[in-house]
């Protein structure tokens, strides 16, 4: 590990070793990207430790990264068709979270060394609240989606058919200790306390309140996109989306352009960078585009997910940045990642949402409250009825002009400032 050197930032404030510890797919990973590269301007000394997978994000930001595992057991996980199912896909998340501890505990523990250390961390790099507890390292959890805190007051959508959010505010509770009794703690708790035992620590009996311990509880997210409850955590901040897809590196491939540019604005289809099973997703939506007589764009870096000679009026696109691609685009059909949802949003792209698993059932609920989306669910996303909905979401004015108000108002937040803000407010350098 290289050493941190503290220095003076342009404010005349100190600045701070900032470790950042980010766990999941490209769209978890992204946004902590953003804050270190937006940290690392400000003058403090920022590395990042995240998958080895992600080490060119890293790289093209210009930051230190640390990477853990390797790059070829993040790329079998996502190939496991049950990581997209809701409670398998929760069992596979907990046993990669779990397994990639020891070496991301004893990273951030070597490198935290002397001097004035911040760890910045999502609510999967377990490594951050046990560092805190056993050598005083404060820290703080960015939330990107608003599933991860409980609220009788306003619900989140946990699962396809969840009526939790329609309850009666007095069933509500006994619906989440079910929930965490019956998942949660028993696919995490056995092995969090394992590691917890061997570092001397007492064990921990419920999930959902061990990872609300941070210093400072920061959600990534706009409050008219999920208001803060009166019985969320105490002083969670919000700070709204923190977009970023590094665009400014990564521009927009000539064919793609070539094709955008040919004819009217296409649908482009998006089953996420963590869905291994999304063949018949791929043909369903080729099949839905030619019903609704609209060309389209297939976004995956799995060439074997498509076709193999896909129809005229169809592009296969690798990678394509959000920012610049979707302001282009007639409708978005997605998985509901946190990530696309943002993106959309703020490109005021009408959405089209396939939710299969983790905070996308939440994520879909909230857009389509906003009036700029509208959900079919995996087992109902059928070429019949993806084309019709496609159809009423282009051809609605008024959906259109809805998408555009929230697109303007996302114009005016910048995410990855604010939750910058936050952090180094909280943390006045010494």
């Amino acid at each position: 590990a290289s050493d941190f050197t503290l220095g003076l930032v342009s404010s005349g404030e100190v600045g701070m070793k900032i470790l950042i510890a980010a766990a999941g797919s490209h769209g978890d990973v992204l946004p902590f990207i953003a804050l270190g590269k937006a940290l690392q301007a400000r003058g403090h000394e920022v590395r990042v430790y995240a998958g080895a997978y992600f080490a060119p994000l890293a790289q093209r930001a210009g930051l230190s990264f640390r990477g853990l595992g390797s790059a070829e057991a993040y790329t079998a996980l996502l190939r496991n068709p049950d990581l997209m199912r809701p409670i398998k896909g929760f069992r596979l998340v907990a046993e990669a979270a779990l397994e990639a501890l020891p070496e991301s505990y004893a990273a951030l523990r070597e490198d935290s060394g002397s001097g004035q250390t911040l760890v910045v961390a999502s609510v999967l790099a377990f490594a951050a609240p046990l560092l805190r507890e056993t050598h005083g390292v404060p820290y703080a959890t960015v939330h990107l989606a608003p599933n991860v805190f409980r609220s009788r007051h306003q619900m989140s959508r946990m699962m396809p058919g969840d009526v939790v959010p329609y309850l009666p505010g007095w069933l509500r509770p006994s619906q989440w200790w079910w929930h965490d009794r019956l998942v949660l703690d028993p696919i995490f708790m056995t092995g969090l306390n394992r590691f917890r035992a061997g570092l001397g620590l007492a064990p921990v009996h419920r999930f959902m309140q061990w990872i609300h311990q941070a210093d400072v509880q920061l959600a990534a997210f706009p409050d008219w996109f999920a208001p803060a409850q009166p019985d969320w955590p105490p002083a969670v901040k919000l700070t709204g989306f923190p977009c970023y897809d590094q665009g400014e590196e990564l521009p927009l491939s000539e064919p793609l352009q070539s094709f955008l540019a040919a004819s009217e604005p296409p649908v482009a289809f998006s089953a996420g960078t963590a869905t291994a099973a999304a063949r018949d997703f791929f043909a369903t939506s080729i099949a839905a585009c030619q019903r609704a007589q609209r060309r389209g764009i297939l976004l995956t870096h799995r060439p074997e997910q498509l076709p193999d000679n896909l129809p005229a009026g169809f592009l296969h696109v690798d990678y394509a940045p959000f920012s610049t691609l979707l302001p282009r685009l007639a409708a978005f059909v997605h998985h509901g990642g946190i990530g696309s949802t943002a993106a959309a949003l703020r490109a005021g792209v009408p959405q089209l949402i396939r939710p299969m698993a983790f905070d996308q059932f939440d994520n879909s609920l909230r857009t389509q409250r906003l009036g700029v989306a509208e959900e079919i669910l995996p087992w109902r996303y059928r070429p019949a009825r993806a084309a019709a909905a496609l159809n009423r979401l282009i051809d609605d004015a008024s959906r259109r002009q809805r998408c555009r108000e929230l697109a303007q108002r996302l114009q005016h937040e910048d995410g990855v400032a604010a939750t910058c803000d936050a952090i180094i407010g909280h943390f006045p350098a010494q």
